[in-house]
């Protein structure tokens, strides 16, 4: 009689130590699946301040990643930073590594018919970066110089949009990254970058005596930010949050912190 009363104690202790760990798996689990449904990736170049770029803590910072982490927080979403190789940010979005692009990207016709795009956010300028001693001060003096961009930059498109000038150059040379450009302008070893006016402008600003900035230019073009084509819910939640920003002023005040003022479309 003791060991039947003993073997149905042990059925029962049992029985409720596996519903107990079933139990917690099972909201374990739900939880995971909750936070999956959430998160977001953002693919970024981690060397565009100051948009995104990495601070002396080696943190990731800068004004499109305020602008993305207000957005998601309003539309339910948790933000993934994932540095990528921006050359190849199409794919890395279209391979579902990422799934959104938001790091000064450039709304063009050619991404217009690839890629789901964000309502323009801000303006932008591909001004030409060069050495104030170099002898050169408009578009015409490039001819015969070495010209840098970042390759897969909307640089490079804006510096070919413009056939006959490009022509002129002794050598359009691409690096991965502005930063290494810069510093090869600075060198001697290239005679002007085209970059964007929001990166360009920032470095010039920390060594106003090495650079000089041009007062042509390769045009104004528009930032957006970018989704896959089927990813019509995110789009969609992810601008209404970029609408109620602005509508609030906090896209303003986010400007403000690294601009200086508001550059808000």
């Amino acid at each position: 009689m003791q060991n039947t009363i003993r073997s149905i104690l042990f059925g029962s202790v049992v029985a409720m130590m596996l519903a107990a760990c079933s139990d917690g798996s099972s909201s374990a689990a739900s939880s995971a699946q909750q936070d999956k449904s959430t998160l977001v990736v953002m693919g970024l170049d981690d060397s565009f301040p100051p948009m995104g770029f990495r601070d002396e803590n080696n943190e990731l910072v800068g004004f499109d990643i305020d602008m993305a982490r207000e957005a998601a927080k309003r539309a339910g979403l948790t933000v993934e930073l994932k540095p990528i190789d921006w050359s190849a940010k199409e794919s890395e979005l279209n391979s579902k590594r990422v799934d959104m692009l938001w790091n000064g990207l450039t709304i063009t016709p050619q991404r217009q018919q690839q890629l789901l795009l964000s309502k323009p956010y801000m303006d932008n300028h591909q001004i030409i970066v060069v050495r104030p001693d170099g002898g050169i001060n408009s578009k015409a003096d490039l001819a015969d110089k070495i010209v840098a961009v970042q390759d897969g930059s909307s640089a490079v498109e804006a510096v070919e949009s413009e056939p006959n000038v490009a022509k002129s150059f002794k050598e359009l040379k691409k690096y991965g990254d502005n930063v290494t450009a810069l510093m090869d302008v600075s060198a001697k070893r290239v005679d002007a970058l085209v970059v964007d006016e929001v990166v360009g402008r920032y470095y010039v600003s920390k060594k106003p005596n090495e650079y000089k900035v041009l007062e042509d230019n390769f045009g104004t073009e528009e930032y957006g930010v970018a989704f896959r084509k089927d990813d019509q819910a995110l789009q969609q939640k992810i601008q209404t949050a970029l609408d109620s920003m602005k509508a609030d002023g906090t896209s303003a005040k986010i400007a403000t912190k690294w601009f200086g003022k508001d550059v808000i479309k």
